[in-house]
């Protein structure tokens, strides 16, 4: 096995220059979600010269893809997903140059080997990670298709090494106030302020926060406030997003916030109109069969970190659709360091990093620690089955948690 290992780890040190062109050129060509016509094109090229049944456009998405190589008989399926959109302004200041192409780089390397075992390697390239964009959330529109898989990787990178990642459950929508517009000094009285019932609408969600479980977390910004001081505003609208540690409660913080709205419409007579943006994300569900093995290959790889039970106390704020994937069959988002210690996501400071020689260097770890873990799951599938049966108890208990 130890062999095998480092056949593999030679295989992408092999293409390391290759690997950091690819993440490279996605870094200096940001595209926002369902956008990425360059970057999936580049990825699912990749594949497709070392052998991949590539399929473009999958589930209705146009730069979503699906590429696949075949062992020598039936076996596991494993699932490497790659992100690949960008963040507005920012650019990649969430490292999914790095996921997309640290996921291709660990499918190619392993399908060198796959002659020799029974399996099925498939790369999933699941766009509009980010919320920003209408609809966003690729991996739940492509989850039925994901889920035909058993088991689920992905790295991510972070300011720090980690196998125990999790994440809040995230809702994303727009409020927007329907008035009057009216000349603010010479007839106010006649108008309807918009603007006024946005405002009132951050104070109650203000007011409402003492009153939630200490996890859930509500951000808001004004996208429209008017058009100038001397005009009653007639629209206005804000973007928020709410989390919470399960969909269940997340779901009642989301009623507690239209209820703030609906109180700002009656109290200024503006109409209100209430929009959902992206795929509702859910909460990841860890699990601790495939940590310990992602986490051996880490040391495999002399990579030293805390031990998986300190990592298990963090607990990850953050919202992806990758925790709709890990409430269907186990998976894991292994974070890789390519930073400083205390280097915030989605900040120009990590959009730098992600194109840097650490992100360089940790774009190749991942690529290693990802074909490593989906190796081991190759060669003794019972892992895969203790892994399935960890999620199911998983589900139980996070079900009498939701009923408490």
């Amino acid at each position: 096995m130890a062999d095998l290992k480092e056949m593999i780890c030679s295989i992408i040190d092999s293409m390391r220059e290759r690997l950091i062109e690819i993440s490279s050129e996605i870094h200096k060509n940001p595209e926002l979600g369902f956008k990425e016509y360059k970057a999936s094109k580049l990825l699912a090229s990749e594949l497709e010269k070392h052998g991949f049944k590539v399929e473009m456009g999958i589930c209705g998405l146009p730069t979503a893809f699906k590429a696949t190589y075949y062992g020598r008989g039936n076996g596991p399926k494993i699932a490497f997903l790659a992100e690949y959109d960008a963040l507005p302004k920012l650019g990649h200041a969430c490292g999914h140059n790095i996921i997309g192409t640290s996921a291709i780089g660990a499918a190619i390397a392993l399908s060198k080997v796959m002659e020799n075992f029974n399996g099925e390697i498939i790369v999933f390239g699941t766009p509009a990670e980010e919320g920003y964009v209408e609809n966003a959330g690729g991996k739940v529109i492509m989850l039925d298709e994901i889920a035909k898989a058993d088991v689920a990787l992905m790295i991510h990178p972070s300011d720090t090494n980690s196998v125990a990642y999790s994440s809040l459950a995230r809702e994303a929508f727009r409020i927007e106030f329907f008035g009057k517009a009216a000349h603010a000094a010479g007839a106010p009285h006649k108008g309807v302020n918009a603007l006024e019932a946005l405002i009132l609408t951050f104070v109650s969600i203000n007011a409402l926060r003492q009153h939630l479980k200490k996890d859930a977390m509500i951000h808001g910004i004004i996208e429209k406030g008017g058009d100038a001081p001397n005009i009653v505003p007639d629209y206005a609208s804000g973007r928020f997003y709410a989390r919470a540690e399960t969909v269940e409660y997340l779901m009642e913080v989301v009623e507690k916030i239209k209820k703030c709205a609906e109180g700002a419409a009656l109290q200024t007579g503006a109409k209100m109109k209430f929009t959902k943006t992206a795929n509702t994300y859910a909460n990841i569900i860890p699990n601790e069969v495939l940590a310990k093995i992602a986490f051996k290959n880490f040391k495999f790889l002399g990579v030293e970190f805390e031990s998986i039970e300190e990592l298990s106390k963090r607990r990850g704020k953050g919202s992806t659709d990758f925790g709709n994937v890990s409430q269907l069959i186990p998976a894991i988002e292994i974070l890789i360091k390519i930073c400083p210690e205390g280097t915030p996501g989605h900040s120009a400071e990590f959009a730098k990093a992600a194109g840097s020689e650490l992100g360089h260097e940790g774009l190749i770890v991942g690529a290693k620690v990802l074909a490593l873990t989906a190796l081991d799951l190759i060669i003794n599938p019972k892992l895969i089955d203790e892994a399935k049966k960890e999620l199911i108890e998983r589900k139980e208990q996070l079900s009498k948690l939701a009923k408490a």
